[in-house]
């Protein structure tokens, strides 16, 4: 089947090079049974390529299911995706089969596969490499025929390293790795995909369809949509219904449907690809910071006691903990290499002893976690307050949080707070 006739029958639009290489590769890779990981960002369709590969595969006729590995709590995706036999656990009333049993002959598409705990990942490898599984609560070998087809938005390989993610299971996955890009790199293919939301719209309400002049199509094309097609359809659907009257849109009335996006962060941290922050929230990027600032002042204020308690030998003490007075005022974290000239430490001149006539007392200073435990406060309310708004629904305070459902359990478990 060639590429335009898909683009037509999954009403893929856009012509970008690295999109038509995702499709040649879905395309080629469907009629095999080979195990295939989709990446890239939230919001890019990474599950309309895992439906047209399934629709391509032999097993077309067969089922097909997409699981959210993130929204699934950790303690019940082991029984969600192998099943669990009765009594199990508490609340296991009845025998249940999982997902790879039912879609036996057919194809499962794991989303966030990346956020799968570990043992769970080892029951997934097993899968993949003989077919076999054991639902929970029981030691029957069971056998499943099932297409596996991933997804993630995180880097596995660096969860990998992080000891996040099985390596092998990885390369089981990997077998064909395909990249969607990201709507920015696809800056031809905005205005079309406008376009066709704009006119299903249209179609599905019986209303005009909406315009845009030539600068907003500009404004369009430029806007770095962090939130990808999704994104689009979303203000392009918000515009059809209050802006009807003003087609063509301007640029003016555009921008105001666009959030303003950057990074506000007031840090100086190197978030590049190699800082270790890839795939972090910016909450959770603050919260390292506060963190590492902690362990600094608590190193700081052992090098100011060092000083007051050694006055009569202050140069002897600098020079045996340079390198620990360096760490603590010019950490590499704060001042890139590639962006700032480290400052070179002056050796002071050296002071005359004092001679102490009394005897002065040298404030003891205690080690208290009151900025870890502030961090901790703090984000025990914003849990708290985020259930208390959606009356409990935590599927619905996980995605105000900006944090998974999974995550959000686990929290819920630790502050205590099941009773909201």
């Amino acid at each position: 089947m060639d590429l335009q006739t898909v683009k037509n029958r999954f009403e893929i639009v856009g012509n970008a090079p690295a999109l038509n290489h995702a499709l040649e590769t879905a395309i080629k890779v469907a009629p095999t049974d080979m195990s295939v990981l989709i990446t890239g960002e939230s919001g890019v369709g990474k599950e309309s390529f895992s439906k047209l590969i399934h629709a391509l595969s032999l097993r077309k006729h067969g089922n097909f299911i997409a699981v959210n590995c993130g929204a699934i709590p950790e303690g019940t995706i082991d029984s969600e995706l192998f099943g669990h036999e009765k009594g199990s656990f508490t609340g296991a009333t009845d025998a249940r089969k999982g997902y790879f049993e039912t879609v036996n002959g057919g194809t499962i598409f794991l989303d966030e596969v990346g956020e799968l705990p570990l043992g769970t990942q080892a029951r997934l490898l097993r899968i993949l490499e003989n077919g076999e599984f054991i639902k929970v609560g029981s030691s029957k070998v069971q056998k499943t025929n099932v297409r596996v087809v991933a997804a993630t938005n995180r880097d596995l390989l660096e969860r990998a390293n992080q000891g996040k993610f099985r390596e092998d299971l990885y390369y089981r996955l990997a077998t064909v790795p395909i990249r969607v890009p990201k709507l920015s790199e696809r800056k031809d293919d905005i205005y079309l995909l406008f376009r066709r939301f704009a006119t299903q719209f249209a179609e599905k309400n019986h209303s005009p369809i909406v315009q845009l002049d030539a600068d907003a199509i500009e404004v369009l094309k430029n806007y770095p949509w962090p939130g990808n097609v999704r994104q689009l359809k979303n203000i392009t659907e918000q515009i059809c219904v209050l802006e009807a009257e003003n087609s063509p849109i301007s640029a003016e009335i555009l921008r105001n449907y666009l959030p303003v996006t950057g990074n506000y962060l007031p840090l100086a941290y190197n978030v590049g690809e190699n800082s270790g922050f890839q795939g972090m929230s910016e909450r959770d990027i603050f919260y390292k910071f506060l963190i590492d600032m902690k362990k600094d002042v608590s190193d700081l204020k052992k090098i100011v006691i060092g000083l007051v308690e050694n006055t009569s030998n202050r140069d002897e003490f600098i020079k045996n903990n340079k390198e620990d007075i360096q760490h603590v005022l010019y950490k590499d974290n704060y001042y890139p290499q590639e962006t700032y000239e480290k400052p070179v430490i002056i050796q002071p001149t050296p002071v005359q002893p004092i001679v102490r006539t009394n005897v002065i007392d040298v404030p003891h200073f205690e080690e208290h976690d009151s900025l870890g435990s502030t961090i901790a406060d703090q984000e025990l309310e914003m849990i708290r307050k985020a259930l208390v708004r959606n009356k409990g629904k935590r599927n619905k305070a996980a995605k105000e949080l900006g944090i998974s459902e999974r995550t959000l359990y686990r929290k819920i478990k630790q502050f205590n707070l099941e009773s909201i």
